[in-house]
Protein backbone atom coordinates (compact mmCIF):
# COMPACT_ATOMS: atom_id res chain seq x y z
CA UNK A 1 0.00 0.00 0.00
CA UNK A 2 1.34 3.51 -0.95
CA UNK A 3 1.83 6.06 1.73
CA UNK A 4 1.64 9.65 1.64
CA UNK A 5 3.24 12.53 3.60
CA UNK A 6 1.80 15.76 2.64
CA UNK A 7 -0.87 17.10 -0.13
CA UNK A 8 0.32 19.64 -2.77
CA UNK A 9 -1.42 22.79 -2.95
CA UNK A 10 -4.23 21.49 -4.97
CA UNK A 11 -4.58 18.89 -2.52
CA UNK A 12 -3.34 16.06 -4.16
CA UNK A 13 -1.49 12.99 -2.01
CA UNK A 14 2.36 13.23 -2.56
CA UNK A 15 4.03 9.86 -2.82
CA UNK A 16 7.17 9.15 -0.50
CA UNK A 17 10.28 9.25 -2.70
CA UNK A 18 11.57 6.01 -1.85
CA UNK A 19 8.27 4.60 -3.25
CA UNK A 20 7.63 6.45 -6.17
CA UNK A 21 9.61 4.61 -8.64
CA UNK A 22 7.63 1.55 -7.82
CA UNK A 23 4.35 3.41 -7.74
CA UNK A 24 5.36 5.07 -10.74
CA UNK A 25 6.26 1.83 -12.84
CA UNK A 26 3.02 0.45 -11.73
CA UNK A 27 1.13 3.09 -12.77
CA UNK A 28 2.30 3.76 -15.83
CA UNK A 29 1.75 -0.31 -16.60
CA UNK A 30 -1.99 -0.06 -15.80
CA UNK A 31 -2.41 3.05 -18.30
CA UNK A 32 -0.35 1.02 -21.10
CA UNK A 33 -2.59 -1.77 -20.49
CA UNK A 34 -5.56 -0.23 -20.54
CA UNK A 35 -5.21 2.16 -23.52
CA UNK A 36 -4.27 -1.22 -25.21
CA UNK A 37 -7.36 -3.29 -24.09
CA UNK A 38 -9.43 -0.13 -24.09
CA UNK A 39 -8.26 1.03 -27.77
CA UNK A 40 -9.08 -2.64 -28.93
CA UNK A 41 -12.13 -2.37 -27.32
CA UNK A 42 -13.35 0.45 -29.19
CA UNK A 43 -12.31 -0.87 -32.63
CA UNK A 44 -14.90 -3.88 -32.08
CA UNK A 45 -17.47 -1.00 -31.91
CA UNK A 46 -15.89 0.40 -34.70
CA UNK A 47 -15.74 -2.88 -37.37
CA UNK A 48 -19.25 -4.26 -36.37
CA UNK A 49 -20.85 -3.07 -39.83
CA UNK A 50 -18.14 -4.37 -41.68
CA UNK A 51 -19.25 -7.93 -40.70
CA UNK A 52 -23.09 -7.45 -41.55
CA UNK A 53 -22.53 -6.14 -44.80
CA UNK A 54 -23.01 -8.62 -46.92
CA UNK A 55 -25.90 -10.26 -44.93
CA UNK A 56 -27.25 -6.80 -44.60
CA UNK A 57 -27.83 -7.04 -48.42
CA UNK A 58 -28.90 -10.00 -49.03
CA UNK A 59 -31.73 -9.64 -46.19
CA UNK A 60 -32.60 -6.52 -48.50
CA UNK A 61 -32.51 -4.18 -45.73
CA UNK A 62 -29.66 -1.77 -47.43
CA UNK A 63 -27.75 -1.54 -50.94
CA UNK A 64 -24.13 -1.74 -51.64
CA UNK A 65 -24.07 1.84 -52.38
CA UNK A 66 -26.03 2.71 -49.35
CA UNK A 67 -23.70 0.82 -46.88
CA UNK A 68 -20.83 2.98 -48.46
CA UNK A 69 -22.78 6.29 -47.42
CA UNK A 70 -23.23 4.86 -43.77
CA UNK A 71 -19.43 3.88 -43.62
CA UNK A 72 -18.51 7.42 -44.68
CA UNK A 73 -20.95 9.13 -42.32
CA UNK A 74 -18.28 6.93 -39.66
CA UNK A 75 -15.38 8.37 -41.47
CA UNK A 76 -16.24 11.81 -41.66
CA UNK A 77 -17.58 12.93 -38.18
CA UNK A 78 -14.51 10.66 -37.38
CA UNK A 79 -12.10 12.82 -39.18
CA UNK A 80 -13.74 16.35 -37.67
CA UNK A 81 -13.62 14.78 -34.35
CA UNK A 82 -9.68 13.31 -34.63
CA UNK A 83 -8.76 17.35 -35.21
CA UNK A 84 -10.98 18.66 -32.79
CA UNK A 85 -10.74 16.20 -29.91
CA UNK A 86 -6.73 15.66 -30.66
CA UNK A 87 -6.72 19.53 -29.37
CA UNK A 88 -8.81 18.76 -26.57
CA UNK A 89 -7.28 15.86 -25.30
CA UNK A 90 -4.01 17.56 -24.73
CA UNK A 91 -5.96 19.59 -22.45
CA UNK A 92 -8.20 17.54 -21.15
CA UNK A 93 -8.86 14.68 -18.44
CA UNK A 94 -7.83 11.88 -21.03
CA UNK A 95 -9.15 9.16 -18.17
CA UNK A 96 -12.92 10.92 -18.10
CA UNK A 97 -12.70 11.66 -22.16
CA UNK A 98 -11.60 8.03 -23.10
CA UNK A 99 -14.26 6.08 -21.30
CA UNK A 100 -17.27 8.34 -22.12
CA UNK A 101 -16.04 7.75 -25.94
CA UNK A 102 -16.57 4.52 -25.44
CA UNK A 103 -19.93 4.19 -23.51
CA UNK A 104 -21.31 6.73 -26.33
CA UNK A 105 -19.82 4.46 -28.93
CA UNK A 106 -21.24 1.02 -27.38
CA UNK A 107 -24.41 2.89 -26.74
CA UNK A 108 -24.54 3.87 -31.01
CA UNK A 109 -24.06 0.10 -31.42
CA UNK A 110 -27.02 -1.13 -29.44
CA UNK A 111 -29.72 1.19 -31.21
CA UNK A 112 -28.20 0.24 -33.99
CA UNK A 113 -29.04 -3.47 -33.21
CA UNK A 114 -32.72 -2.17 -32.66
CA UNK A 115 -33.14 -0.71 -36.56
CA UNK A 116 -33.15 -1.47 -39.54
CA UNK A 117 -33.97 2.20 -41.33
CA UNK A 118 -31.16 3.80 -43.90
CA UNK A 119 -31.33 6.93 -42.06
CA UNK A 120 -31.44 5.59 -38.64
CA UNK A 121 -28.25 3.95 -39.72
CA UNK A 122 -26.56 6.61 -40.80
CA UNK A 123 -27.34 9.04 -37.70
CA UNK A 124 -26.41 6.33 -35.49
CA UNK A 125 -23.30 5.40 -37.22
CA UNK A 126 -22.12 9.18 -37.82
CA UNK A 127 -22.18 9.77 -33.54
CA UNK A 128 -19.94 6.37 -33.49
CA UNK A 129 -17.68 8.07 -35.78
CA UNK A 130 -17.53 11.10 -33.64
CA UNK A 131 -16.83 8.74 -30.10
CA UNK A 132 -14.46 6.96 -31.89
CA UNK A 133 -12.33 10.18 -32.56
CA UNK A 134 -11.79 10.23 -28.45
CA UNK A 135 -10.34 7.32 -27.92
CA UNK A 136 -6.70 7.73 -30.21
CA UNK A 137 -5.69 10.97 -29.01
CA UNK A 138 -6.50 10.02 -25.52
CA UNK A 139 -4.12 6.94 -25.60
CA UNK A 140 -1.57 8.76 -27.36
CA UNK A 141 -1.25 11.60 -24.91
CA UNK A 142 -1.27 9.45 -22.37
CA UNK A 143 1.88 7.94 -23.54
CA UNK A 144 3.43 11.16 -23.82
CA UNK A 145 2.21 12.09 -20.31
CA UNK A 146 3.66 8.48 -18.93
CA UNK A 147 6.10 7.69 -21.04
CA UNK A 148 10.03 8.93 -22.04
CA UNK A 149 11.22 9.95 -25.21
CA UNK A 150 13.68 7.09 -25.25
CA UNK A 151 11.09 4.24 -24.83
CA UNK A 152 7.83 6.30 -26.36
CA UNK A 153 8.52 4.76 -30.14
CA UNK A 154 8.60 1.28 -28.31
CA UNK A 155 5.20 1.66 -26.32
CA UNK A 156 3.63 3.25 -28.85
CA UNK A 157 4.21 0.37 -31.26
CA UNK A 158 2.90 -2.10 -28.42
CA UNK A 159 -0.32 0.44 -27.57
CA UNK A 160 -0.79 0.47 -31.78
CA UNK A 161 -1.74 -3.33 -31.61
CA UNK A 162 -4.70 -2.54 -30.02
CA UNK A 163 -6.18 -1.92 -33.90
CA UNK A 164 -5.21 -5.60 -34.02
CA UNK A 165 -6.70 -6.79 -31.20
CA UNK A 166 -10.13 -5.04 -31.72
CA UNK A 167 -9.89 -6.47 -35.81
CA UNK A 168 -9.09 -10.24 -34.77
CA UNK A 169 -12.07 -9.96 -31.89
CA UNK A 170 -14.31 -8.24 -34.46
CA UNK A 171 -13.73 -10.88 -37.60
CA UNK A 172 -13.67 -13.89 -35.72
CA UNK A 173 -16.20 -13.77 -32.49
CA UNK A 174 -18.59 -10.84 -34.00
CA UNK A 175 -18.78 -12.97 -37.30
CA UNK A 176 -19.71 -16.15 -35.35
CA UNK A 177 -22.08 -14.32 -33.52
CA UNK A 178 -23.16 -12.92 -36.81
CA UNK A 179 -23.90 -16.75 -38.32
CA UNK A 180 -25.80 -18.19 -35.71
CA UNK A 181 -28.38 -15.04 -34.20
CA UNK A 182 -28.03 -12.76 -37.29
CA UNK A 183 -26.80 -9.10 -38.18
CA UNK A 184 -28.76 -7.67 -35.29
CA UNK A 185 -26.57 -9.32 -33.00
CA UNK A 186 -23.33 -8.00 -34.85
CA UNK A 187 -23.96 -4.87 -33.35
CA UNK A 188 -25.52 -6.12 -29.77
CA UNK A 189 -22.09 -7.98 -29.05
CA UNK A 190 -20.20 -5.13 -30.20
CA UNK A 191 -22.30 -3.15 -27.42
CA UNK A 192 -21.65 -4.80 -24.90
CA UNK A 193 -18.43 -5.49 -25.64
CA UNK A 194 -18.55 -1.49 -25.62
CA UNK A 195 -19.65 -1.07 -21.90
CA UNK A 196 -17.34 -3.50 -20.74
CA UNK A 197 -14.40 -1.63 -22.07
CA UNK A 198 -15.88 2.17 -20.88
CA UNK A 199 -15.57 0.55 -17.60
CA UNK A 200 -11.95 -0.86 -17.42
CA UNK A 201 -10.89 2.36 -18.66
CA UNK A 202 -12.24 4.00 -15.85
CA UNK A 203 -10.81 1.76 -13.09
CA UNK A 204 -6.96 1.23 -14.62
CA UNK A 205 -6.61 4.34 -17.04
CA UNK A 206 -5.11 7.55 -15.53
CA UNK A 207 -4.78 11.12 -16.52
CA UNK A 208 -1.49 12.46 -15.79
CA UNK A 209 1.78 11.61 -13.17
CA UNK A 210 1.24 14.67 -11.55
CA UNK A 211 -2.40 13.98 -10.64
CA UNK A 212 -1.17 10.69 -8.84
CA UNK A 213 1.58 12.55 -6.70
CA UNK A 214 4.79 12.41 -9.50
CA UNK A 215 6.85 14.55 -11.51
CA UNK A 216 6.39 14.90 -15.00
CA UNK A 217 7.70 12.72 -16.81
CA UNK A 218 9.25 15.04 -20.05
CA UNK A 219 10.84 17.90 -20.07
CA UNK A 220 8.29 19.77 -22.51
CA UNK A 221 5.77 19.47 -19.37
CA UNK A 222 7.89 20.58 -17.07
CA UNK A 223 8.50 24.45 -19.57
CA UNK A 224 6.73 27.30 -18.22
CA UNK A 225 7.46 29.67 -21.08
CA UNK A 226 5.70 28.02 -23.95
CA UNK A 227 2.22 27.32 -23.40
CA UNK A 228 0.01 23.96 -25.15
CA UNK A 229 -1.90 26.53 -27.49
CA UNK A 230 1.41 28.10 -28.39
CA UNK A 231 2.71 24.47 -29.38
CA UNK A 232 0.10 23.54 -30.63
CA UNK A 233 0.18 26.01 -33.36
CA UNK A 234 3.87 24.73 -34.41
CA UNK A 235 2.52 21.74 -34.93
CA UNK A 236 -0.05 23.29 -37.39
CA UNK A 237 2.53 24.98 -39.52
CA UNK A 238 4.99 22.49 -39.86
CA UNK A 239 4.98 21.16 -43.35
CA UNK A 240 6.43 17.74 -42.46
CA UNK A 241 3.36 17.20 -40.30
CA UNK A 242 0.75 17.78 -43.09
CA UNK A 243 2.76 15.64 -45.84
CA UNK A 244 2.80 12.83 -43.05
CA UNK A 245 -0.70 13.52 -42.81
CA UNK A 246 -1.29 13.30 -46.95
CA UNK A 247 0.63 10.17 -46.94
CA UNK A 248 -1.32 8.70 -44.17
CA UNK A 249 -4.54 9.35 -46.04
CA UNK A 250 -3.47 7.05 -48.99
CA UNK A 251 -2.58 4.83 -46.56
CA UNK A 252 -6.08 4.44 -45.07
CA UNK A 253 -7.92 4.28 -47.91
CA UNK A 254 -5.86 1.03 -48.47
CA UNK A 255 -6.29 -0.25 -44.72
CA UNK A 256 -10.14 0.36 -44.89
CA UNK A 257 -10.50 -1.33 -48.66
CA UNK A 258 -9.75 -4.46 -46.82
CA UNK A 259 -10.95 -3.75 -43.30
CA UNK A 260 -14.19 -2.44 -45.02
CA UNK A 261 -14.63 -3.95 -48.14
CA UNK A 262 -12.67 -7.22 -47.58
CA UNK A 263 -14.58 -10.05 -46.45
CA UNK A 264 -17.14 -8.05 -49.23
CA UNK A 265 -14.83 -9.22 -51.70
CA UNK A 266 -14.03 -12.54 -50.46
CA UNK A 267 -17.62 -13.52 -50.94
CA UNK A 268 -18.44 -11.71 -53.91
CA UNK A 269 -15.57 -12.65 -56.03
CA UNK A 270 -14.14 -15.51 -54.58
CA UNK A 271 -16.87 -17.33 -53.58
CA UNK A 272 -16.00 -17.73 -49.54
CA UNK A 273 -18.61 -18.34 -46.74
CA UNK A 274 -19.18 -15.37 -44.61
CA UNK A 275 -16.86 -16.92 -41.56
CA UNK A 276 -14.35 -17.96 -44.17
CA UNK A 277 -14.18 -14.37 -45.63
CA UNK A 278 -14.16 -13.13 -42.28
CA UNK A 279 -11.40 -15.63 -41.26
CA UNK A 280 -9.14 -14.53 -43.87
CA UNK A 281 -9.55 -11.01 -42.96
CA UNK A 282 -8.67 -12.05 -39.25
CA UNK A 283 -5.73 -13.36 -40.47
CA UNK A 284 -4.61 -9.72 -41.05
CA UNK A 285 -5.56 -8.40 -38.03
CA UNK A 286 -3.69 -11.45 -36.00
CA UNK A 287 -0.46 -10.64 -38.08
CA UNK A 288 -0.81 -7.22 -37.91
CA UNK A 289 -0.42 -7.41 -34.18
CA UNK A 290 3.17 -8.57 -34.88
CA UNK A 291 4.00 -5.96 -37.61
CA UNK A 292 2.58 -2.66 -35.26
CA UNK A 293 3.71 -4.36 -32.39
CA UNK A 294 7.48 -4.82 -33.88
CA UNK A 295 7.18 -1.38 -35.64
CA UNK A 296 8.43 1.20 -32.75
CA UNK A 297 10.66 -1.21 -31.31
CA UNK A 298 12.88 -1.76 -34.96
CA UNK A 299 13.22 1.73 -35.45
CA UNK A 300 14.33 2.63 -32.10
CA UNK A 301 17.09 -0.22 -31.65
CA UNK A 302 17.94 -0.90 -35.44
CA UNK A 303 17.43 2.75 -36.74
CA UNK A 304 18.64 4.92 -34.12
CA UNK A 305 14.80 6.21 -33.62
CA UNK A 306 14.31 6.85 -37.50
CA UNK A 307 11.15 5.67 -39.56
CA UNK A 308 12.61 6.27 -42.99
CA UNK A 309 13.56 3.70 -44.14
CA UNK A 310 11.22 1.15 -41.86
CA UNK A 311 8.44 3.10 -43.37
CA UNK A 312 9.68 2.05 -47.20
CA UNK A 313 9.80 -1.44 -46.64
CA UNK A 314 6.06 -1.67 -45.48
CA UNK A 315 5.23 0.81 -47.64
CA UNK A 316 6.03 -1.46 -50.67
CA UNK A 317 4.67 -4.62 -48.18
CA UNK A 318 1.43 -3.13 -48.78
CA UNK A 319 1.53 -2.45 -52.38
CA UNK A 320 2.31 -6.24 -52.66
CA UNK A 321 -0.46 -7.70 -50.36
CA UNK A 322 -2.67 -5.67 -52.22
CA UNK A 323 -1.39 -7.21 -55.72
CA UNK A 324 -1.77 -10.48 -54.57
CA UNK A 325 -5.36 -10.04 -52.84
CA UNK A 326 -6.73 -8.29 -56.28
CA UNK A 327 -4.95 -9.55 -58.89
CA UNK A 328 -4.72 -13.27 -58.35
CA UNK A 329 -9.01 -14.18 -59.38
CA UNK A 330 -9.11 -17.30 -58.23
CA UNK A 331 -9.95 -18.86 -55.11
CA UNK A 332 -6.79 -20.16 -53.94
CA UNK A 333 -7.18 -20.44 -50.35
CA UNK A 334 -3.06 -19.97 -49.09
CA UNK A 335 -2.13 -17.43 -51.68
CA UNK A 336 -5.33 -15.70 -50.16
CA UNK A 337 -4.57 -16.22 -46.84
CA UNK A 338 -1.08 -15.42 -47.91
CA UNK A 339 -1.89 -12.03 -49.09
CA UNK A 340 -3.56 -11.17 -45.78
CA UNK A 341 -0.01 -12.45 -43.92
CA UNK A 342 1.84 -9.59 -46.01
CA UNK A 343 -1.12 -6.93 -45.86
CA UNK A 344 -1.26 -7.28 -41.74
CA UNK A 345 2.59 -6.76 -41.23
CA UNK A 346 2.26 -4.27 -43.90
CA UNK A 347 -0.23 -2.00 -43.14
CA UNK A 348 0.32 -2.57 -38.82
CA UNK A 349 3.53 -1.07 -39.09
CA UNK A 350 2.58 2.18 -41.26
CA UNK A 351 -0.57 2.63 -38.60
CA UNK A 352 2.09 2.81 -36.02
CA UNK A 353 4.46 5.12 -38.56
CA UNK A 354 2.51 7.30 -40.47
CA UNK A 355 -0.94 7.14 -38.64
CA UNK A 356 0.59 9.21 -35.85
CA UNK A 357 4.39 8.19 -34.47
CA UNK A 358 6.60 10.10 -37.02
CA UNK A 359 4.21 13.26 -36.63
CA UNK A 360 4.43 12.88 -32.75
CA UNK A 361 8.08 12.65 -33.04
CA UNK A 362 8.61 15.76 -34.99
CA UNK A 363 6.18 18.03 -33.08
CA UNK A 364 6.53 19.25 -29.15
CA UNK A 365 5.22 16.71 -26.09
CA UNK A 366 2.53 19.11 -25.25
CA UNK A 367 1.12 18.79 -28.70
CA UNK A 368 1.24 15.32 -29.37
CA UNK A 369 -2.98 15.49 -29.29
CA UNK A 370 -2.82 18.24 -32.18
CA UNK A 371 -0.35 16.47 -33.99
CA UNK A 372 -2.40 13.22 -34.15
CA UNK A 373 -5.25 15.25 -34.64
CA UNK A 374 -4.08 16.68 -38.09
CA UNK A 375 -3.18 13.17 -39.04
CA UNK A 376 -6.12 11.99 -38.27
CA UNK A 377 -8.38 14.54 -40.35
CA UNK A 378 -6.92 13.74 -43.17
CA UNK A 379 -6.82 10.15 -43.03
CA UNK A 380 -10.26 9.69 -42.30
CA UNK A 381 -11.83 12.01 -44.44
CA UNK A 382 -10.02 9.85 -47.63
CA UNK A 383 -11.47 6.63 -45.52
CA UNK A 384 -14.27 7.90 -45.66
CA UNK A 385 -14.11 9.25 -49.60
CA UNK A 386 -12.91 6.01 -49.66
CA UNK A 387 -15.95 3.68 -48.71
CA UNK A 388 -18.28 6.19 -50.46
CA UNK A 389 -16.35 5.46 -53.84
CA UNK A 390 -15.84 2.16 -53.34
CA UNK A 391 -19.37 1.02 -52.42
CA UNK A 392 -20.29 2.97 -55.93
CA UNK A 393 -18.20 1.15 -58.05
CA UNK A 394 -18.67 -2.09 -56.58
CA UNK A 395 -22.49 -1.42 -56.83
CA UNK A 396 -21.80 0.12 -60.56
CA UNK A 397 -19.73 -2.69 -61.87
CA UNK A 398 -21.72 -5.69 -61.17
CA UNK A 399 -24.32 -7.42 -63.52
CA UNK A 400 -27.07 -9.72 -63.24
CA UNK A 401 -27.09 -12.73 -65.84
CA UNK A 402 -29.60 -15.30 -65.64
CA UNK A 403 -30.48 -14.49 -62.03
CA UNK A 404 -26.76 -14.37 -61.04
CA UNK A 405 -24.60 -11.55 -60.07
CA UNK A 406 -21.28 -10.90 -61.44
CA UNK A 407 -18.94 -8.77 -60.11
CA UNK A 408 -16.15 -6.76 -62.06
CA UNK A 409 -13.48 -5.47 -59.28
CA UNK A 410 -10.54 -4.03 -61.80
CA UNK A 411 -11.69 -0.73 -61.56
CA UNK A 412 -11.54 -1.68 -57.55
CA UNK A 413 -8.04 -2.96 -57.96
CA UNK A 414 -6.59 -0.19 -59.19
CA UNK A 415 -8.14 2.44 -56.92
CA UNK A 416 -6.67 0.57 -53.87
CA UNK A 417 -3.56 -0.17 -55.09
CA UNK A 418 -2.35 2.79 -56.40
CA UNK A 419 -3.62 5.02 -53.17
CA UNK A 420 -1.09 2.51 -51.37
CA UNK A 421 1.71 3.61 -53.91
CA UNK A 422 1.14 7.17 -53.59
CA UNK A 423 1.44 6.49 -50.05
CA UNK A 424 4.76 5.43 -50.53
CA UNK A 425 5.85 8.07 -52.73
CA UNK A 426 4.22 10.90 -50.44
CA UNK A 427 6.33 9.44 -47.20
CA UNK A 428 9.64 9.40 -49.43
CA UNK A 429 9.55 13.97 -49.15
CA UNK A 430 10.02 13.59 -45.55
CA UNK A 431 12.99 11.06 -45.91
CA UNK A 432 15.52 13.70 -44.56
CA UNK A 433 13.51 15.02 -41.47
CA UNK A 434 12.00 11.71 -40.37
Amino acid sequence: MIKYFKKSPQGIPIVEESEQKAFYKKLKWQVFISATLGYGLYYVCRLSLNVVKKPVVDAGVLTESELGIIGSALFFTYAIGKLTNGFLADHSNIKRFMAIGLLVSALANLVMGFTSTFIFFALCWGVNGWAQSMGAPSCVVSLSRWYKDKERGSFYGFWSTSHNIGEALTYILTAVVVSYFGWQWGFRAAALVGLLGALLISIFFHDTPESKGLAPVNEDFRKEKTSTWSEQKEALKNPYVWILALSSAFMYISRYAVNSWGPYYFEAAKGYSLTQANSLIAISAVCGIVGTASSGFVSDKFFKGRRNIPVLIFGLMNVLALSLFLLVPDKIWWLDALSMVVFGLGIGALICYLGGLMAVDITSKKASGAALGIVGVMSYAAAGIQDIASGYLIENNKTIVNGDTIYNFDTISIFWIGAALMSVLLALLTWKKT
